[in-house]
């Protein structure tokens, strides 16, 4: 049997109660986006609370960590609370649309984060939650992009964690949504492996960047020094 909590160096996350587990990709966003000196911070699909309680510890932003599913939000709330940063965050029950038709012009954020669901036409699980938490007909990458416009800041931008194989067809969302990649991490497993991860920040300025290389492992269960830096702050 899996271990039902994930002990990090400021914060436990407990994923029992949760239809997706604490991963790496989770883990990759909240220590590589940009989110020094925001405010504002929304992260969307937040399952377990992970990536909101990573970027509790890198910011004293305010955070609202929204996900539809009600297990998901009764785990992340309970995460938050046994948390240092449980003034920080507040976990909203609420589909995105629905949530993004209430707050936009009232509430914009200066940092919008998702790890959103990425398996696109693989055999649907029959735990309808996991397969909502997986699959992206739950939340569609067209409407994701669309949400979050509505949602940003003028100087905002969105930090995401997709499939490699999605970056052509995160372009074209992008443009016809008004959106730009201005940084992108390309995430290799090891160093003779193809691309697995892309991270990528959105925002409505474009600045020409050049893409980076992240590589996870130099050898099996052993971390590369990029990575082991990056993670340093929540890894034990």
């Amino acid at each position: 049997m899996s271990n039902p909590y994930f002990k990090f160096k400021q914060f436990t996350v407990w994923h029992d109660k949760c239809a997706m587990k604490v991963g790496t990709d989770g883990v990759l966003l909240g220590a590589w986006c940009a989110c020094q000196g925001t405010k504002r911070i929304l992260d969307i699909g937040c399952g377990t609370g992970l990536i909101a309680l990573m970027l509790a510890q890198r910011t004293d932003a305010l955070i609202d960590a929204l996900d539809i599913d009600a297990d998901a939000c009764l785990q992340a709330r309970e995460n938050v609370a046994r948390s240092p940063f449980a003034e920080k965050i507040r976990v909203v029950q609420a589909d995105l649309a629905r949530f993004a038709d209430e707050q936009a012009g009232i509430q914009a954020y200066d940092c919008i984060v998702s790890n959103p669901p990425f398996f696109v036409d693989s055999l649907k699980c029959p735990d309808r939650k996991r397969t909502l938490a997986r699959h992206t007909d739950s939340l569609p990458l067209h409407r994701l992009l669309a949400d979050s416009h509505r949602l940003l800041a003028d100087e905002g931008s969105l930090h995401l964690i997709l499939p490699f194989s999605q970056r052509e067809r995160l372009q074209e969302v992008a443009f016809h949504e008004g959106l730009f990649m201005n940084r992108e991490t390309h995430v290799y497993p090891t160093p003779t492996s193809q691309p697995k991860r892309l991270l990528v920040s959105l925002s409505r300025q474009r600045q020409g960047t050049l893409p980076t290389r992240l590589t996870i492992e130099q050898e099996p269960r052993c971390y590369t020094e990029e990575f082991a830096t990056l993670v340093a702050p929540f890894y034990l």
